[in-house]
């Protein structure tokens, strides 16, 4: 069975600012940085584009599984957008056979964007009772963390 859920986060910075965040490695750095969700990314392949492989450790008691590995599958830097999915691990673990990953960065105006991460996910037939764990909880905190990193950014570069 498949199921979908997503979430949306307005920032007031251009989107291509929000791009260059999202769209190769840099919010993986700003995450291990920020150390709230993520411990420990090792890039196992690649540069951040199509074929990139991570393996992250997550931090202590921010999730339900302490490793995954995932694997960027789609990357659109004219339509700023990124697809990853778990190879092993995480979300795998606890009954899923696919767990989908997609951020988009959505010009609203000169000044402003809008974070879209959309979770696409496949429910094995034993897990079906129990997928209340599959939330946009990380998502939204990664987000929240994105924005916070570029609005702080932005005031830093207007006061100079």
């Amino acid at each position: 069975m498949s199921r979908q859920l997503s979430h949306e986060l307005e920032v007031n910075v251009p989107a291509s600012e929000a791009w260059e965040l999202y769209g190769k490695l840099r919010l993986a750095k700003l995450l291990v940085e920020e150390g709230s969700i993520v411990e420990k990314i090792e890039v196992i392949e690649g540069d951040g584009g199509i074929g990139t492989i991570l393996k992250k450790t997550y931090a202590p008691g921010s999730h339900g599984f302490s490793v995954q590995r995932e694997k960027f599958t789609k990357y659109d830097n004219e339509k700023r957008m990124k697809e990853l999915e778990v190879l092993e691990g995480g979300y795998l673990d606890l009954g899923l056979s696919l767990f989908r990953v997609r951020f988009e960065i959505i010009e609203k105006d000169n000044d402003s964007c809008i974070i879209k991460s959309t979770i696409e996910y496949d429910i094995k037939e034993e897990a079906v009772a129990n997928t209340s764990y599959v939330t946009t909880d990380l998502v939204a905190k990664i987000a929240e963390i994105a924005k916070n990193f570029l609005v702080k950014n932005k005031a830093t570069r207007s006061a100079e």
